[in-house]
């Protein structure tokens, strides 16, 4: 749990193997990414510099739900509402060496019919494990701070590994830390609360 409130956020270890994993990586490389960059607090926005891809795939987003992320959400209820499966808008994202993304946080989205996306979901692609050392990451760590500025948790980017966390009125400031050795991809979608 981050900063011991499972409520707050959470990894979960090999959601996806390495093989599954790689497979994103290459669609997504076969997709092609598009720059995404915003010139940071100076236009009251986070700093950001990385690649994304946006698909909407409903299919996808109940299979990644179905795969064991539905049961960590059994008992969890916010305000009233319970976790009914991911935002089918999926995206991916590529930080090459020297792309991060500023501190920030995550909004919380409405899809219609009062549902709302309450967690952020991201599966990092790459990291600790990856298939060669030599195509390690190094670097890319989400970090995550208190009110006041400090680090509650740094988590380093293992592939297959998930993260949740809180997002909207709850969320930690939080920021990706640069890559310093090559290339960090992270699958991103929310979960949907109704």
């Amino acid at each position: 749990p981050l900063g011991g409130d499972h409520h707050l956020g959470l990894t979960v270890p090999d959601f996806l193997t390495s093989a599954e994993a790689k497979a994103f990586v290459d669609v997504a490389e076969s997709m092609g990414f598009t720059h995404q960059g915003s010139l940071g607090p100076l236009k009251g926005e986070a700093y950001r510099d990385n690649d994304r891809i946006s698909v909407t795939d409903p299919l996808l987003a109940q299979t990644l739900w179905e795969s064991g992320i539905n049961r960590i959400f059994m008992d969890i209820n916010i305000s009233g509402k319970a976790a009914t499966g991911l935002n089918p808008n999926i995206r991916l994202y590529r930080y090459v060496e020297g792309q991060r993304f500023g501190r920030h946080i995550d909004e919380s989205v409405h899809l219609g019919d009062g549902s709302r996306t309450q967690y952020t979901l991201l599966v990092y692609l790459s990291g600790k494990g990856s298939a060669k050392d030599s195509q390690a990451l190094v670097g890319g760590e989400t970090v995550f701070y208190d009110h006041r500025g400090g680090i509650v948790a740094e988590v380093a980017p293992v592939q297959g590994m998930a993260l949740l966390h809180l997002h909207g009125a709850r969320c930690m400031l939080h920021e990706a830390r640069f890559v310093k050795k090559n290339v960090k991809y992270v699958l991103r979608s929310d979960v949907v609360f109704a």
